[in-house]
């Protein structure tokens, strides 16, 4: 099926193509923030109807994701990237497709700061993953091994 999507005030534009089974809403620091439910798409399905210089693109941590967005409402309705097999994805936030009922897909959580915080070899004090760190070794916590987190 095809769908249809746009930012707020509809200077970036596109068209997708595929399934729309299902969605992602993750914890990690930028998603949790941007409130976004995304739908991982081949990048070739995903159809940019609007010139480059109207969209916008953020990156931080290792550059590697392409968080767009309008630079005249601020919206993210996509992001592009490579899947660990070296696919080129896209990420559509689902909250900018014309026509869908959100309460009708289903949504899969992802604890993205889990993830983000093993990478970077932090994990004593993560929130929301409830884990302990011994020498770089994550471990479920224990609730009398409860680190002190400094401010």
């Amino acid at each position: 099926m095809k769908y249809k999507g746009s930012c707020h005030c509809g200077k970036v534009r596109f068209e997708v193509e595929g399934d729309l089974n299902g969605a992602m809403s993750c914890n990690c620091s930028m998603c949790s923030r941007k409130g976004s439910l995304l739908w991982f798409v081949p990048r070739d399905q995903l159809h940019v109807l609007t010139s480059e210089e109207n969209v916008g693109t953020y990156t931080f941590n290792k550059h590697v994701i392409k968080h767009r967005f309008c630079q005249t409402c601020g919206i993210h309705p996509y992001g592009e990237g490579t899947d660990p097999k070296g696919n080129q994805m896209a990420a559509v936030n689902i909250r900018c497709l014309e026509g869908i009922e959100l309460e009708s897909v289903p949504v899969q959580h992802f604890d993205g700061r889990f993830v983000v915080a093993r990478v970077r070899g932090e994990a004593a004090c993560v929130e929301t993953s409830e884990l302990y760190s011994t020498s770089n070794r994550l471990l479920p916590r224990r609730r009398s091994m409860r680190p002190r987190c400094s401010s």
